[in-house]
């Protein structure tokens, strides 16, 4: 830092991040090697920065930071903290203010920019030459340069350390000093070998250098400034950088229709980007800008279309947010006007009924992922809406759009009070058709007939001899549970009292209550009964997709003569004798792993899916040909039964092969299949 020269942070790189407990070590060492004498040295880290071929020539030498900003930034505080000590003391030392503001803060012959010595990004840099020059904080100021900066002037005041003996321990600090040439090295490979380990870097900060790093300073701040920076803000300043990587995960299956592993995102952008090595850089920046700005209003709810606002609140109440893939590019058809507002808003209501009637039927939810990341191929966008429908109408099994019967059966028995969206539930059934929207989050929820086990005779009376097998069944169903604010006045009353008192059902506002107004007994009987009417107004909240049966029907045979056209396995000339013993006991086998295992008998094999397929059988005369659904170098094959058919082009999916021909291998390639199983089980 010594010497005429200045640090130039790339507007790229992260804001300044280090927290008091960064600094507190720092501080820590740096005592400890300051009351050591028989210790000359600390290491602290390294400095890497592009020492020529980047800025035009300057009488001070411009170096650009790769990687150290932190340790820096955190010296260039503790260094400043210092000389502004020395200067209110009386005493003399063997240095002095001047001497450190002079030798390690700025470039004291020069002017205007060239005068500091370290340059950091925007906030941080105006908070730090506010400190520097010992002016007034900018209205917008960073917390983290001010408050550590004071952290370090407390140290020094209230530590009993001699200031001689702390600037001794100051030059004990040794760092890596790391210098770059842009026409030998590559920066890129540097930085990600640098930050592979311990600094915690977000998928953000690596995907932002990586696209900007490359570039020349000035379209750096270009880009940067017209895409980036508002990216930035969009996210709340990258302090949601994990919505930020769940954004870039959505982005990329929506581009290549994979699902990448979250702690992947930065490396799969870079084959995205490495397939699109032809397409201008600042083309697909705008195009990723273009997306997440549809994903804030879908995450933030910060859509300025009021009735569109509204059904993305409901959105966030389910939490849906798996279907994002599919609405980035829904809502991306809205804003080019392939979708009008009306189709839009229609589309969204078909996704939140689909999501919430499963959540109530209890379908398992692993699939969703992959629902929704692969949806899109199957709609003709010449006809959106029907296609959209027909898309969801036509999934089957675990990947099924709940009918009205087998919602409402569902609904009218739920545990609802111990359902994770029954306020959800309630508000929607309340505000059904309302125009002025009641919010039922200063509501409590209300048991007609009361949870307490030991009912009082009134009650016990009122629903018959069988009361505490009705209390059992029925207490948490939606039949018995309503909104109310008067619940520690309702309590435990008897019906009638619950209904007539101040506050009562009678005397309520609410729709739900209703129908309770005019009853005269609380039983078995009116329970089904309103439970049946709230779930008639379910289905019109949560409606069924509305497709002829015309329509549908030949929609299916269309699916079928493109793809699953067998029914079963002796549809395979091939399973006869010894090898239909082999493939039923292994058919067994495999569909006992787990119930959310479902078979599909394909013209050339049969696929075994959870999320999506994780073994493939291809019938032979002498063997069962599979194919697992994972790389070659994720299989752990102490048999060494597995072929590697990476880009062999083979039927069924997946870079590994295994035959089988007899039963008494069986046990052997399960291991081999539970393998695969267990990646896709989840919908990794």
């Amino acid at each position: 830092m010594q010497g005429t020269k200045q640090f130039i942070i790339p507007i790229y790189q992260r804001k300044y991040s280090w927290t008091k407990k960064q600094c507190a070590q720092l501080w820590e060492d740096i005592v400890k090697v300051s009351n050591d004498d028989d210790t000359n040295a600390h290491f602290v880290g390294s400095i890497v920065y592009i020492e020529k071929g980047v800025f035009q020539v300057s009488t001070v030498p411009q170096l650009l930071v790769i990687d150290g900003q932190q340790r820096l930034t955190t010296m260039s505080l503790l260094l400043l903290a210092l000389s502004k000590e020395l200067k209110e003391r009386k005493q003399k030392y063997s240095i002095n203010s001047r001497k450190v503001m002079n030798y390690y803060l700025v470039n004291n012959e020069e002017d205007d920019d060239l005068y500091h010595k370290l340059i950091l990004n925007q906030i941080d840099n105006e908070t730090l030459n506010s400190l520097i020059e010992d002016r007034e904080l900018p209205e917008e100021y960073s917390p983290r340069i001010y408050e550590n900066f004071n952290y370090f002037v407390d140290q020094i005041r209230k530590n009993s350390i001699d200031i001689d003996q702390l600037f001794s321990g100051l030059k004990k600090l040794i760092i890596v000093d790391v210098a770059l040439d842009r026409d030998h090295d590559n920066p890129q490979l540097i930085f990600e070998s640098l930050n592979s380990t311990g600094l915690e870097l977000s998928q953000a900060d690596l995907i932002r250098n990586y696209v900007l790093m490359s570039l020349t300073a000035e379209e750096q701040k270009r880009l940067y400034k017209k895409y980036w920076r508002p990216m930035e803000k969009s996210f709340d300043n990258l302090n949601e950088s994990i919505l930020f990587d769940r954004f870039m995960r959505d982005y990329l299956t929506v581009k290549t229709g994979r699902i990448p592993n979250i702690k992947n995102v930065y490396t799969d952008f870079k084959k995205y980007l490495l397939e699109r090595r032809h397409t201008d850089i600042e083309d697909i920046l705008e195009d990723v800008y273009k997306y997440s700005k549809y994903f804030v209003r879908l995450a933030f709810q910060t859509e300025k279309d009021d009735e569109i606002k509204d059904v993305l609140k409901d959105f966030n109440s389910l939490k849906v947010d798996v279907s994002y893939p599919f609405l980035l590019e829904v809502y991306d058809d809205y804003s080019n006007d392939i979708l009008s507002k009306s189709q839009f808003i229609t589309i969204l209501k078909i996704v939140e009924s689909y999501v919430f009637r499963r959540a109530i039927c209890g379908v398992p939810t692993n699939s969703l992922n992959k629902t929704f990341a692969t949806i899109s191929k199957e709609i003709d966008k010449g006809n959106y809406l029907e296609s959209v429908k027909i898309a969801f109408l036509l999934k089957d099994s675990y990947r099924r759009f709940p009918n009205d019967q087998e919602f409402l059966e569902e609904l009218v028995i739920k545990d609802v009070y111990n359902f994770r969206n029954r306020n959800y539930l309630l508000r929607k059934l309340e505000n059904l058709e309302r125009k002025e929207i009641v919010d039922i989050e200063s509501y409590t929820i209300e048991h007609i007939m009361p949870q307490n086990e030991n009912l009082s005779q009134e009650w016990r009376k009122m629903l018959g001899e069988n009361w505490l097998d009705v209390q059992e069944k029925y207490l948490h169903v939606l039949g018995n549970l309503t909104l109310t604010k008067y619940n520690s006045e309702l309590s435990d009353k008897p019906f009638i009292k619950k209904r007539d008192m101040e506050g009562g059902f009678a005397d309520s506002p609410l729709r739900l209550n209703r129908g309770l107004r005019q009853l005269e007994t609380w039983n078995e009987e009116e329970i089904k009964k309103r439970g049946q009417l709230l779930g008639n107004r379910a289905l019109l909240v949560w409606s069924y997709p509305e497709v002829s049966q015309e329509l549908l029907l030949e929609h299916k045979k269309e699916s079928r003569r493109e793809g699953n056209v067998l029914t079963s396995p002796k549809d395979y000339p091939e399973l006869t004798g010894e090898m239909l013993e082999v493939f039923k006991e292994l058919q067994k086998r495999v569909l006992n792993l787990d119930s959310s295992v479902r078979e599909e008998f394909k013209k050339k094999y049969i696929a075994y899916k959870t999320t999506t397929n994780f073994v493939d059988m291809v019938p032979q005369k002498s063997r069962l040909r599979l194919s697992l659904n994972m790389e070659f170098d994720e299989i752990y094959d102490p048999k060494g039964m597995c072929k590697d058919i990476t880009d062999l082009g083979r039927w069924g999916n997946g870079d590994i092969e295994v035959g089988i021909s007899e039963t008494s291998k069986i046990e052997d390639v399960m291991h081999l299949i539970q393998q695969s199983f267990e990646k896709h089980r989840d919908g990794e």
